[in-house]
């Protein structure tokens, strides 16, 4: 059997990934209107670590109520929260995967009902949602707080690593980008200091050598608004509080036009990679494992993230290893099935 990277471990602050295959986070809107775990989630996730990803990022997970995406978004605002999730972590776990939550608020694209939304500032993201609140300071630090508990409550949960949600046009993304923080305070002038604010509230609510991932968009696909270079430019001052970049790209603003096909995000990450000199995972249609074992040895990416692929197929590990010649350990009860 050939060895390859794809199932060849990694370490990232003391704590090893049995391979570099992980489940890519995706919203399930299968919570109740408290932002509850359902049977649904249980099911879900247990899957793919029997599936033999060596990791699982849980679905955006909100701070707030009014940070969901949608009402039936998964919530971490309050303490009640906690045991549920510990159920779950802890089933996932046994299959030797490592799990963590992203963690996240919706901002501007925020669809609940009966809740009013917030950004930076007063830009709806189309017709069909609501104009969102400016936050003022004191809000913005409220919001900086209510990442920090929803942190700690996962961290007592029992997860192996904490991911910040700055991707896809969602709030942290939306003061990241100039399309749509037109802010004239420091929040504006600065527009990586509300990221830093979070992530300092992140690392004050986490074990010393707990792994924290930021995921963003490092492209808007739109003139005037952030490019890879950029979105380096804007994390340079905060990387030291992160430990992997997960990039994707795309989801600030509603009409960008983005030619999607094997691998159009890959060249994101090296360039995050090269300038930054952190450790990334490249996402986007890699589902080919001859692709994901190529983008790991041009050393483009450190890790390869599967969204869809790992709806349609739970054990994709399991065919990539065979595909790719590689030996892996397969769950005792699916032995027979392994030839």
């Amino acid at each position: 059997m050939k060895k390859t990277l794809l199932f060849e471990p990694f370490t990232i602050k003391g704590m090893t990934f049995k391979n570099r295959v992980a489940m890519a986070p995706m919203c399930q809107y299968s919570a109740d209107n408290e932002g509850s775990l359902k049977g649904w989630h249980r099911s879900h996730y247990t899957s793919r670590a029997v599936g033999q990803a060596g990791m699982i990022i849980m679905e955006a997970t909100a701070v707030e109520p009014r940070g969901r995406i949608s009402n039936r978004d998964l919530g971490l605002w309050n303490d009640d929260a906690i045991k549920p999730f510990s159920e779950l972590i802890q089933q996932a776990k046994v299959h030797g995967c490592k799990i963590g939550i992203q963690i996240a608020h919706a901002g501007r694209k925020a669809t609940i009902r009966d809740e009013a939304i917030v950004a930076p500032s007063v830009i709806s993201f189309s017709d069909q949602y609501q104009v969102p609140l400016e936050l003022s300071a004191p809000e913005i630090r409220a919001v900086v707080l209510a990442f920090g508990n929803a942190v700690r409550r996962a961290v007592e949960a029992g997860v192996d690593f904490i991911e910040i949600h700055g991707a896809h046009g969602y709030l942290i993304n939306q003061f990241l980008s100039p399309l749509t923080n037109k802010r004239t305070d420091v929040y504006g002038k600065d527009r990586s200091l509300f990221l830093k604010e979070v992530l300092e509230e992140v690392v004050n609510n986490i074990p010393d050598q707990m792994p924290v991932f930021l995921r963003v968009s490092a492209e808007d696909y739109m003139e005037g608004g952030n490019h890879p270079e950029d979105i380096c430019l804007l994390l340079e001052p905060v990387k030291h509080l992160i430990d992997l970049v997960h990039v994707s790209s795309g989801g600030v603003v509603e009409n960008a036009l983005i030619k999607m096909y094997p691998g159009y995000q890959v060249s994101f990450a090296e360039i995050v990679r090269k300038q930054l000199k952190l450790p990334v995972m490249a996402v986007g249609m890699l589902e080919s494992p001859e692709l994901a074992e190529e983008t790991l040895r041009n050393k483009h990416a450190d890790f390869i993230a599967l969204g869809r692929e790992l709806l349609r197929n739970p054990y994709w590990p399991l065919h990539a290893a065979k595909i790719l010649g590689e030996d892996i350990s397969w769950p005792e009860q699916y032995q027979r099935a392994r030839v």
